[in-house]
């Protein structure tokens, strides 16, 4: 597989943070045109600014890889800016051949010129509509809704939940806690997780990436979460003897009967530390062990990666096919925050049958 045909291929994005993909370009335009003067040097082109974003992410640690996120956040402060940025994150992915996403930001973090809550919400939805009629225009549909995000440092994740619950219709699909997980536990987030239930709204929980198995079992046995946001550190209840033979631990096996989805974000995981390679990364064995898992890029700015990158380190790694990317796809949007009727036309309406068509295009039928 090249990566054009990697690209042509419908995939679905579950772990994408709106203010880790922006474009170069947009960030220096809007530093510009709003004011902020927080941009580290670089020479003034859109390329070197690029990759600063991408060697000072690429540092093996998380608190690090998150001060990135300083610049892109500063220059996401009013309605115009937030707009954009969604409009153009749909396009962009819609590119790079997603057919669903789901974006996730924190609205706390977007208030500081005056904006409200819900009007970065309303901003960041009118964005994404637009950039999903730029898309279907260009021929390149895509669908796509929000995951709102509460910071696990601070305390508003109670009124970030019920921000959530209050759009639910108007674009947001789902609620999330992100940042530093060491010493802030999902658990002091209990009420507002409790909350999410009683309105049978959807959440998932940054878990398993930066620390260990205690993570993922309150994420999961105390606050309910649907998904897992990484969960890399799974296997650490996972042990492979000599054989290759993989013997699960109760918590392991427990994510796995219970196909509870974990967020993968391969390149990320390098950068952050949490995995070594592309060849070890724990998405193989998993994989292997049948755990429902899903390919994401988290940050694409940060990472300077994409959809098809992933696939393509995956399939340079592990020798990945369309079968593969497929089940990895079909993986995602049972797992997405969509009504079941919408998941089943994306799948049976558009993603088995565009895989049967790549997969004559590359081993046409015999004669």
């Amino acid at each position: 597989m090249d990566e054009e045909l990697i690209r042509r291929a419908p995939k679905a994005l579950l772990h994408d943070h709106l203010d880790g993909g922006l474009r170069p370009q947009t960030v220096i335009e809007l530093a510009e045109e709003f004011g902020y003067t927080g941009l580290p040097e670089f020479d003034g082109t859109a390329e070197d600014l690029g990759r600063w974003f991408a060697e000072a992410a690429d540092s093996g640690s998380l608190p690090r890889y998150l001060e990135t996120f300083e610049h892109t956040v500063g220059v996401m402060q009013h309605a115009d800016a937030l707009f954009r940025v969604a409009a153009e994150c749909a396009e962009d992915l819609a590119a790079d051949g997603v057919v669903y996403a789901e974006s996730r930001y924190a609205p706390e973090q977007h208030l500081a010129a005056g904006l409200s809550l819900d009007e970065v919400v309303e901003a960041v939805d009118a964005g994404f509509r637009e950039g999903e009629r730029r898309a279907a225009a260009a021929g390149r549909p895509i669908v796509v809704t929000t995951i709102l995000t509460a910071m696990r440092h601070a305390a508003r994740s109670a009124e970030i939940a019920e921000l959530a619950v209050r759009h639910r219709d108007r674009g947001v699909s789902g609620f999330d806690i992100a940042g530093a997980e060491a010493g802030y536990p999902p658990t002091r987030h209990l009420d507002a997780f409790e909350y999410l239930r009683r309105e049978n709204f959807h959440f998932t929980i940054h878990a398993g990436e930066a620390f260990g198995l205690p993570s993922i079992w309150e994420a999961l046995q105390w606050c309910g979460a649907d998904r897992l946001g990484h969960g890399v550190t799974i296997m650490d209840d996972i042990l492979v003897g000599a054989d290759g033979h993989a013997t699960l631990g109760r918590l392991a096996a427990y994510v796995r009967d219970k196909r509870i989805p974990l967020e993968m974000c391969p390149t990320s995981n390098l950068q952050t530390g949490a995995a070594e390679s592309y060849e070890t990364h724990p998405i193989g064995l998993l994989r292997e062990l049948h755990f429902r898992v899903t390919v994401n890029t988290d940050n694409r700015l940060m990472s300077s990666t994409s959809m098809t990158r992933e696939f393509a380190e995956l399939h340079k790694a592990r020798g990945y096919t369309l079968d593969d990317m497929q089940w990895f796809t079909i993986n995602a949007l049972k797992s997405a925050f969509l009504p079941f009727d919408r998941r089943l036309e994306l799948i049976n309406g558009l993603v088995k049958p565009a895989y049967e068509e790549l997969r004559d295009e590359v081993s046409p039928p015999p004669a």
